[in-house]
């Protein structure tokens, strides 16, 4: 019989940093985070223009700074700020013991720069800026998409000593462009002058959706090959970059980095939820652990783990021929990968774009709902 944290304490002793992929005021104010930092091995926080759009949507929690923001007659932009920043810095101080504690290795939350940037580098790495002076605090990563306009603005940003959080990666090729962003960040970090040791971050390698959309595209197919293949294309995905993280990260090039105090930019696990009802609902955390990684996962995720998980050591070292062999017979099957991992990136921008603007609307709505004019 697992007990309530065994398997979250396996993972987390198999090298595999456990951050929650969700934030709320109420979360914090209740003492829930600190919860699940004391009794569930969560060492990191991550958020999103969706998760916001949840949390400050519903309202609780949100009245009185809300109120007081109507007084001031703020933006409706200006507003959504204050109130994600007020959340990330009272969940950083949170997560501060943990910061301290590991030596900077954990202990980070995440904010995201507005989703309306991702195609623009210059506007980006403001927003960078901006984000990391208003939360003010040590263990805040400020999240920029692996867009094509994203790579500059994340050299830009670590050059300049901020740490980052990269989200929206789907493709392996833009993986290793995001790596090489990160070793060019450092590098230029360091012409500054700046202490490489206190600059972290990590590349957040999507999962669940790579199935969504491979497994939609076998199930039309409908041969028993196709349909043998379902399921394993995400974790090929998965297992693949983490190969090209351990090349990368076992180069020449990083050593130099890394005898100037620098630290690997660490594979994330993102999208980590299981879509598809007919798989184990762990599936993207059994199967994807590896040492020096970490996996942000949902509460519901999370709780299925601390349940039922089922960890049994290194799930992903040493398994990329298969990995490679899963991939080239989805291509076989005439389901382009690159096609795929293009709309989704695509998808994922538009989804946080949508996002950002019902999170403007509702908040709008309620400083009109206060009589104050929010434009």
């Amino acid at each position: 019989m697992i007990t309530v944290t065994a398997a979250l304490k396996r993972l987390s002793d198999e090298g595999v940093s456990i951050w929650l992929d969700d934030l709320s005021r109420k979360r914090i104010a209740s003492g829930n985070l600190a919860e699940l930092v004391a009794t569930k091995h969560v060492v990191g926080v991550t958020t999103n223009p969706s998760i916001f759009q949840a949390a400050i949507g519903a309202g609780e929690g949100y009245e009185e700074q809300l109120a007081d923001l109507a007084v001031r007659g703020v933006t409706v932009d200006e507003a959504v700020r204050m109130m994600t920043t007020a959340d990330v810095r009272a969940a950083a101080d949170v997560l501060r013991p943990v910061h301290d504690g590991t030596g900077g290795r954990d202990g980070w939350v995440s904010i995201e720069v507005d989703p309306r940037f991702a195609h623009d580098t210059a506007a980006t790495v403001a927003e960078a800026r901006q984000l990391a002076w208003l939360v003010d605090r040590p263990n805040v990563m400020i999240k920029i998409p692996a867009t094509r306009a994203g790579l500059p603005a994340i050299t830009a940003v670590l050059a300049e000593g901020i740490s980052v959080n990269v989200t929206l990666i789907f493709s392996l090729e833009r993986y290793r462009e995001v790596m090489d962003a990160y070793l060019l960040g450092l590098e230029k970090a360091a012409e500054r002058g700046l202490d490489l040791s206190a600059i972290h971050s990590v590349a957040s390698f999507f999962v669940s959706r790579v199935d969504s959309e491979i497994d939609k595209r076998l199930t039309v197919l409908g041969t028993d090959e196709a349909l043998a293949l379902k399921g394993r294309a995400a974790l090929a995905n998965a297992r693949l970059a983490y190969q090209a993280y351990e090349e990368v990260f076992s180069s020449g090039r990083w050593a130099e980095s890394e005898r100037a105090g620098a630290n690997r930019q660490r594979p994330l696990w993102a999208s980590t939820g299981v879509k598809d009802p007919a798989y184990k609902d762990t599936l993207y955390v059994d199967e994807l652990v590896a040492p020096g990684t970490v996996n942000t996962m949902p509460e519901g995720t999370l709780n299925a783990t601390a349940d039922h998980g089922d960890i049994t050591g290194d799930t992903v070292t040493g398994g990329h021929v298969q990995a490679r062999t899963d991939l080239a017979a989805v291509e076989r099957l005439g389901i382009s990968y690159d096609e795929v991992v293009t709309k989704l990136e695509d998808e994922g921008v538009a989804k946080f774009e949508a996002a950002w603007q019902e999170l403007l609307d509702a908040v709008a709505k309620s400083l009109d709902s206060k009589g104050v004019d929010a434009e």
